[in-house]
């Protein structure tokens, strides 16, 4: 006889460790004996388990040296010139240490045992980033006074002059060689997150930083492989991973702090801090290595996987927790705007018509798309419109606009370069819920005029009524697709309607109609909304109180009040994101005028323990 196990069981793969987005990911810092002597403007160089650490200010300057073999420090002999802020790479027997303050052009080599005073830097330098090796090392900015944008390259015996870098810095961190590397962070002399990329002729900006940074540690030998740690304004603990296109935060230092020494030859994988400042006058010993899962059992995440950990005995599934979630600035759209009407993604989003200040006229024709950073304008609508819909949940290349200011009809679609006029809706109304997922496949529910419970759907040649939404509204907001989509609060235009006038009542559309599922906490008008049928955020919005900055989460069943916005708005462009944990609200109308305001939800992928019960 077949079992149940057997008829309706799945296999379940064992892991010895979590899944993770990257080996990098899985890292963690571990704390080490300590150093003798703790210092702060240290030189670092070397490896995770064989580091020098040399001279520094412990608050006088030092020209003591200490050596890393894995498990503790040794002193070792001094520098010959007491410098701190020097520059540094190398590893623990071929070392490299270049000016200092007070400032200096003095160039010292170590060979594992002693120091040896060698060829002056071309000129009086603090704060060089430096990276490559002893005899084959690239010096990039530093200090002079002022800040510089100049590069030299050295060879074992003198300097070079190479390429200037885009943006003058001191005290960042570099990792690469003199023919492929990549430079971060340092001061400006403000804290910078900018990061460039040398292939060996050129300087190119790439992708910065999370979290702006000077006085940091970092360890990489490659262009395509480092960890950045600490650092200013504040004694940073963040730590975060470049793979050669972007950094990614990973786990925290046990002790933030500044002005500390890094295994400068190590990895994003295996790494060392130590010492510096958690406070100009509290200089600390502390050292810490970051260790990573071995490559070899390393397994990549997977949104929905469910596995069993046999390392902590337990089931575990992988999902999106949009509780935990939170909003961030983004790149402010080129034309202030409210009730636009948006699509796409975080990284791939399109607002299109809406009001634009002073006032509620005149209405906008002018399209943008977002690339994760920045928006550009892209072709004009053919209609100037607002408070219509979209497919919410297509691709910014390919979707379709309806409706909107004037009750208008019109419908156009857009293929990433221009707007097409097309069918227009059986019943044109301002203010309905749209949903779909392409140009050719989408939803149009409620609106004005009288509080619509109008419902449309589109096929891509034209429009048919079908089921009505059970409770009429307008101003409310969809998510989803043509057979699983959310129309969220509203206004019912009837002070006697259960709950008020401006309801939190949501109902789910299955393709054939439309059923009540659990109420948003707070009701209103206005909101924007980002995701799925069965995970979504709602957020923002007005009415009875006008611009809040409220947001709330769905898991399918109800809704839990998470990170608010950073600005009040209302009537934007329903907002933006198939994912509810990258979800974006680009412009919007705030308490004193309209907005050029992005600012994108962020939730982790994360694994979480299955609790049988």
């Amino acid at each position: 006889m077949a079992t149940y196990k057997k008829e309706k069981g799945f296999a379940v793969q064992t892991l010895s460790s979590d899944t993770a987005a990257s080996v990098a990911a899985t890292g963690s810092w571990s704390s080490q004996s300590g150093m003798n002597e703790g210092r702060k403007g240290l030189s670092g160089f070397g490896t995770y388990t064989a580091a020098i650490a040399a001279t520094g200010n412990d608050p006088s300057t030092v020209n003591s040296v200490e050596s890393w073999d894995g498990s503790s420090w040794t002193e070792v002999n001094n520098v010959n010139t007491a410098k701190f802020y020097r520059g540094n790479n190398g590893t623990a027997t071929a070392g490299l240490i270049i000016g200092g303050a007070p400032s200096t052009g003095d160039v010292e080599e170590w060979d594992g045992t002693n120091w040896t005073e060698t060829a002056n830097y071309p000129g009086n330098i603090t704060g060089l980033i430096q990276l490559g090796t002893q005899t084959a090392a690239f010096c990039i900015g530093g200090d002079v006074p002022p800040y510089t944008t100049a590069t030299n390259t050295y060879n074992g015996s003198s300097f070079t002059s190479s390429t200037a870098i885009n943006t003058a810095r001191s005290s960042g961190i570099g990792s690469g060689s003199t023919t492929a590397a990549v430079v971060a962070g340092g001061s400006t002399p403000s804290a910078t997150a900018a990061t460039e990329l040398w292939n060996g002729s050129a300087w190119t900006e790439v992708n910065d930083l999370n979290t702006a940074r000077d006085l940091l540690a970092g360890s990489g030998s490659s262009s395509t492989n480092s960890l950045a740690f600490g650092g200013l304004s504040t004694a940073l603990a963040s730590t975060e991973s470049w793979d050669g296109t972007t950094w990614t935060e990973v786990a925290d230092l046990a002790t933030g702090r500044r002005e500390l020494g890094g295994s400068t030859n190590g990895s994003n994988t295996q790494a060392l801090a130590f010492s510096g400042c958690t406070s100009p006058g509290a200089v600390q010993t502390a050292t810490e290595q970051w260790t990573t899962t071995p490559a070899a059992t390393f397994t990549q995440i997977n949104l929905g996987q469910v596995y069993f950990n046999s390392t902590s005995n337990a089931f575990k599934v992988t999902a999106t927790s949009v509780a935990t979630g939170s909003w961030a600035a983004g790149g402010a759209l080129n034309t202030a705007r409210s009730a636009s009407m948006g699509a796409g993604s975080q990284t791939a989003g399109i607002v299109a018509g809406g009001f634009i200040p002073p006032s509620y006229t005149p209405v906008s024709v002018v399209t943008e798309q977002y690339n994760g950073s920045s928006w550009t304008e892209v072709g004009d609508l053919n209609e100037a419109t607002s408070s219509g819909g979209m497919a919410h949940n297509s691709p910014y290349s390919d979707t379709v606009r309806f409706g909107g200011n004037g009750n208008t009809d019109k419908t156009e679609t857009w293929n990433n370069s221009s707007w097409t006029a097309v069918g227009d809706l059986n019943t044109g109304r301002i203010g309905g819920s749209g949903y779909g997922s392409s140009s050719s496949l989408a939803g149009y529910a409620g609106g004005d005029p009288v509080s619509s419970n109008i419902n449309e759907t589109w096929d891509g040649s034209s429009w048919t009524e079908v089921n009505d939404l059970n409770s009429a509204r307008r101003y409310g907001a969809g998510v989803g697709t043509t057979t699983a989509a959310l129309v969220v609060a509203g206004d019912t235009d009837n002070p006697s309607f259960p709950g008020g006038r401006y309801t939190a009542r949501v109902e789910s559309w299955d393709g054939s109609s439309f059923t009540e599922v659990g109420d948003l906490n707070t009701g209103g008008a206005y909101r924007g909304t980002s995701g799925t049928q069965t995970q979504a955020i709602a957020f923002g919005g007005g009415d009875p109180s006008p611009y809040v900055t409220i947001t709330e989460a769905w898991n399918g069943t109800s809704w839990t009040e998470v990170a608010d916005l950073a600005n009040a708005r209302r009537a934007w462009a329903s907002g933006i994101g198939v994912a509810a944990g990258a979800g974006l609200a680009a412009g919007g109308e705030g308490p004193s005028s309209n907005l050029d305001a992005t600012e994108e939800f962020t939730a982790a992928t994360a694994n979480s323990t299955i609790t049988l019960g």
